[in-house]
């Protein structure tokens, strides 16, 4: 039971009634009450710390988990649905969520800045701008040679990235057919750049 100035009645150190903690939770939500939150922290911070220490947790790392779980509740109390839960089983439900994603990110390996996906490649020289260059007029001399049939369904499945089955209900030919001029046409381009 609350008294006018906020406080609970009854005897000392004695738990809040389920509903007196799911109205508080409530009224956190819908009017950012800081006397309503004041109530649920010292009711449920307690018990909290315990569960995260008796979890395996040191004080220290306890206290800074219960800290972040009691901001999420003041900045997240308009979720609560009391006929899904009730206000310490929630609260508990986002300290366990916050010890779980601490764990994370301490068991993360860190960066290995030699690692290759962190090495910049090196600027590409003259010699390979000229040698690019050279590959693609290649390649653009051994397309022009193909059949437009073959040259239609290349540019589909590459350039337009469409599937072979999407090239073969536009065309309106088999799947087969679609695979088989992709792998003509794949022949010739070989052996066209053989000879040039």
């Amino acid at each position: 039971m609350t008294s006018p100035d906020g406080s609970r009645q009854g005897r000392a150190g004695t738990r809040a009634l389920p509903e007196d903690l799911d109205r508080d939770l409530m009224a956190v939500g819908l009017e950012q009450d800081p006397t309503a939150f004041r109530r649920l922290f010292a009711d449920l911070a307690p018990r909290l710390k315990f569960f995260l220490i008796k979890g395996g947790m040191i004080e220290s790392a306890a206290e800074d988990v219960l800290q972040e779980t009691m901001m999420k509740v003041w900045r997240k109390a308009g979720l609560f649905d009391s006929s899904k839960a009730s206000a310490s089983t929630w609260v508990y439900t986002i300290a366990r969520n916050v010890r779980i994603d601490r764990l994370r990110k301490e068991n993360r390996p860190e960066p290995d800045p030699e690692d290759p996906c962190y090495v910049s490649e090196a600027p590409e020289t003259g010699e390979q701008a000229v040698s690019r260059k050279q590959d693609r007029e290649r390649i653009q001399k051994a397309m022009a040679l193909l059949p437009p049939e073959q040259m239609t369904i290349i540019k589909m499945s590459f350039f337009d990235e469409k599937s072979h089955g999407e090239i073969a209900e536009t065309l309106d030919i088999p799947l087969g057919t679609v695979k088989s001029r992709i792998r003509l046409a794949f022949g010739k381009i070989r052996a066209e750049l053989e000879v040039l």
